[in-house]
């Protein structure tokens, strides 16, 4: 195997012709130079130099290996600026995992602006049920994700990121879209178009039921937001959804929404990266400004944060 200090020595001293500049240049003897180039003739079993009075020259082996030693050592200083490159955010990945509705209604927000940041990170969006993103979480195949919280997980850290309100929806001929309020007993006897199971909405829906004693009637599961609006505008069912994801639709008068009877609902979103894991730095850089942020504006709503984010990222 090649000794790469020899073969730097050897490098050195081909580019200059000299023992004397290339010990110079690596910061050490001229007889330790002589030393290490006669060892490394040694080790390749091969005569590299020649001399002819006070000069040297390269043998046509030492030509050929000059030559692999060139293209090795320029893959060494593009490497070298690579390094520096990701030190400085310039160059690297950030693996996020999130919900298919914030990939859907928020990503794209926050996709724009940390590249207006960052132009050089590039960002791999993984999608899928609060549940199945922890699990990306834990296989090491994201290294943050957020997401709404749906179960917990010794190894994964959540940290409170904001709180999204869940709302009711159904078409607007329903006979319930004039009334001023409904109640969670009312719903029960409903179609419901409920979202995956592992996912935060899910378990709060859930949760709200089983709390008014009441076993919701559940037509459908999926875990794709678009279905489920437009099913409910079909008149299928009713289900529950974040208001952000249906605000167009609601200023459409496409869905309706009346408000539960009791506290409003909210979803409460989480940063979430394992506890014992080290974060690249492009993942490290996101956490820490969303948890500054998440800090400074407690229990708003993620697009309100996000633009507070990016506001203080520039």
């Amino acid at each position: 195997m090649i000794n790469l200090h020899h073969l730097r020595i050897f490098h050195m001293t081909a580019r200059h012709l000299s023992c004397t500049a290339a010990a110079e240049r690596l910061c050490i003897t001229q007889p330790a130079v002589t030393a290490q180039i006669k060892r490394f003739e040694e080790q390749c079993s091969l005569k590299l130099f020649k001399r002819k009075g006070r000069n040297i020259f390269l043998t046509d082996e030492g030509r050929a290996l000059f030559d692999y030693a060139e293209r090795i050592f320029a893959c060494e200083k593009e490497l070298e600026n690579v390094l520096e490159e990701m030190r400085d955010l310039k160059r690297g990945v950030l693996c996020l995992g999130t919900t298919k509705t914030y990939a859907r209604y928020f990503m794209p927000f926050l996709v724009s602006n940390f590249h207006e940041a960052y132009p050089h990170i590039k960002i791999h969006l993984d999608e899928g049920s609060s549940a199945h993103m922890i699990q990306t979480l834990v296989d090491l195949k994201n290294e943050v994700a957020v997401i709404a919280t749906a179960e917990e997980n010794p190894d994964v850290r959540f940290i409170p990121f904001s709180q999204e309100e869940l709302v009711v929806i159904l078409a607007p001929d329903h006979p319930f879209a004039s009334r001023d309020t409904i109640s969670v007993k009312e719903l029960a006897g409903e179609p419901i178009i409920m979202k995956e199971m592992g996912s935060g909405t899910r378990k709060k829906v859930s949760a709200l039921f089983a709390q008014n004693r009441c076993i919701p009637e559940i037509l459908m599961e999926t875990s794709n937001a678009e279905f489920i609006k437009e099913l409910v505008h079909r008149g299928e069912g009713v289900s529950f959804l974040v208001r952000e994801a249906v605000s167009i639709e609601l200023h459409e008068n496409r869905l309706a929404t009346v408000p539960l009877e009791g506290p409003t609902i909210h979803l409460d979103v989480s940063i979430a990266y394992l506890k014992d894991e080290h974060l690249s730095l492009p993942a490290q850089a996101f956490v820490d400004i969303l948890l500054k942020i998440a800090q400074e504006e407690p229990g708003n709503g993620l697009r309100e944060i996000m633009a507070r984010v990016f506001e203080h990222w520039k």
